[in-house]
């Protein structure tokens, strides 16, 4: 189990996957490329395909094996971006972040290659999040919350017969019914009058994780204890994340500050996240400053200098001090 830990393994994240063993991970944190956005100037990457469809396929093959690697109460939190059909002067996307692919400094924009979708109008928003989110249900996870990624500082666009694009989606699916989730490692400050919602929880959900967390799943947990107040409460599902950009990546990369509640909640201290869309390495980058493992897959190994300056970092040592 050691030689997969804390290392980017380089090469087709699927193969790679099937070398490792059953339930290594606790939880998946990851970002892959977009449909039909950047060429990689890799033979068989994905976000190339020719149809939403296929890119999709592609996806629940990759997820498939990342379901096999986590452990039976493991969680995968996705965070995907749309596209519009590729006929109309927009063109097929309008993501400013990135990550697996928008980090690469060798991507260029696949203007010449995107597909147009067949079964779309000229300027259709392609709903690839949504229809992503659906073939993995169908393959077998739980689809258990979408999240708002808002941006503040979205990319200025230029269109004008539609608002400016400023949020993503992050999905919260789980292998099983019954998963772990550290609801309390991310909850946020009360603020105003929200005070009253903030009542101590009990727990109906049942059971326990291996470090004593719960574990949810079946019912809802709800909120008993009148008069009872503190002051945070159950994280909402709008994050409010800034894009920022890393020195070194030509493009804006998965931000920090939207990985660690994802990290937080789904994985106790000292447990194994993997991204087998690694990038820049920012989620192992994360991992390893909150005190947990990391197991990163990547195609591109032109990432490994950046991989390198962001993983040797003194705050990221917690191994040998373990």
């Amino acid at each position: 189990m050691n030689q997969w830990l804390n290392q980017c393994h380089f090469g087709d994240c699927i193969e790679t996957m099937r070398k490792m063993p059953d339930g290594i991970a606790q939880t998946c944190v990851t970002s892959p490329p977009y449909f039909g956005l950047r060429d990689y100037g890799h033979a068989g990457q994905i976000g190339l395909e020719p149809t939403p469809d296929q890119f999709i396929a592609k996806l629940v093959e990759v997820f498939r094996e990342v379901k096999r690697v986590l452990a039976d109460d493991g969680t995968l939190w996705l965070n995907i971006g749309d596209s519009y059909n590729a006929a109309g002067r927009e063109g097929h996307g309008t993501r400013e972040g990135c990550k697996q692919g928008s980090n690469r400094a060798s991507a260029t924009k696949a203007d010449n290659c995107r597909p147009s979708v067949a079964d779309l109008k000229p300027k259709d928003l392609v709903g690839i999040p949504w229809r992503v989110a659906f073939a993995l249900q169908a393959a077998g996870w739980y689809l258990r919350q979408d999240i708002i990624w808002h941006k503040p500082n979205p990319m200025p666009e230029s269109v004008t017969d539609r608002c400016t694009k400023a949020h993503e989606y992050i999905f919260l699916l789980s292998k099983s019914e019954r998963y772990f989730f550290d609801a309390e490692a991310i909850e946020e400050p009360v603020t105003g009058n929200s005070s009253t919602g903030a009542k101590k929880p009990s727990t109906l959900a049942g059971g326990k994780g291996a470090n004593g967390k719960t574990q949810t799943g079946g019912k809802e947990s709800s909120t008993l204890g009148l008069g009872w107040h503190k002051s945070t409460r159950n994280r909402r599902d709008v994050w409010t994340v800034p894009v920022r950009q890393y020195k070194g990546a030509h493009f804006a990369t998965f931000p920090p500050a939207l990985i660690e509640p994802c990290i937080l909640a789904g994985a106790p201290a000292g447990g194994v996240v993997i991204d087998p869309f690694f990038g820049s390495g920012t989620t192992g980058q994360v991992a390893q400053t909150l005190g947990r493992q990391f197991i990163g897959c990547e195609l591109n190994e032109s990432y490994k200098p950046l991989q390198d300056e962001r993983l040797q970092q003194p705050s990221f040592q917690f191994l040998e001090a373990a």
